[in-house]
């Protein structure tokens, strides 16, 4: 083959291979990709080190739930948390959605869900409708407790019946795993 041909070849290489880039990092296309990706590695969380649990204080943290009322933290006293700080714009927040809704489902009466976002209510609601999910959406109104906090989302954190954080996880996570349902009903005992 002549060296005409292969930089051809390879300028035609390059060319597709930064179509494609541009398509999952800029379009719709690619959002979706990057939700399946996201899905694709993720694993189930596990939990911390005793030595590494913090407990966690709620008291000057407050939240408004979906429907403008305000949300008593001190409802979940002697209860499991599970807090998921969250977007609709986040990839990795989208990709582990479904498995936070099948958990939900079937422990929304044993455990305390809190999905809690920044973004308006409008477009929690839209969002919420057009995947057709049942979870509780919280809007927070000053800041989180200093344990709870994360430069990054997803974060979410299971919290004992005793306050302590036990499971702490920054990535996508598969909450509907069978090993984290273990984990959750040791919890629940």
């Amino acid at each position: 083959m002549s060296e005409k041909n292969t930089k051809k070849k390879g300028w035609i290489s390059n060319a597709i291979f930064i179509i494609v880039l541009g398509v999952f990092l800029f379009t719709p296309l690619g959002d979706s990709a990057k939700v399946w990706l996201n899905r694709l590695v993720a694993m189930s969380p596990s939990l911390e080190k005793v030595e590494n649990q913090q407990t966690v204080n709620y008291e000057s943290w407050h939240l408004i739930d979906e429907h403008g009322q305000t949300f008593d933290l001190d409802k979940t006293r002697g209860k499991v948390v599970i807090i998921n700080f969250w977007a609709t714009w986040c990839p990795p927040c989208l990709a582990e959605k479904p498995s936070f809704q099948e958990l939900y489902n079937d422990y929304k009466d044993k455990v305390v869900f809190l999905f809690v976002t920044s973004e308006s209510p409008d477009k929690v609601k839209a969002f919420k409708e057009k995947h057709q999910y049942t979870l509780p959406i919280y809007f927070e109104q000053n800041a989180a407790p200093a344990v709870l906090f994360s430069e990054s989302i997803p974060a979410s954190y299971v919290i004992d019946k005793k306050g302590n954080i036990v499971v702490r996880k920054f990535r996508a996570a598969d909450w509907n795993s069978s090993k984290f349902r273990v984990t959750l009903d040791e919890l629940l005992k």
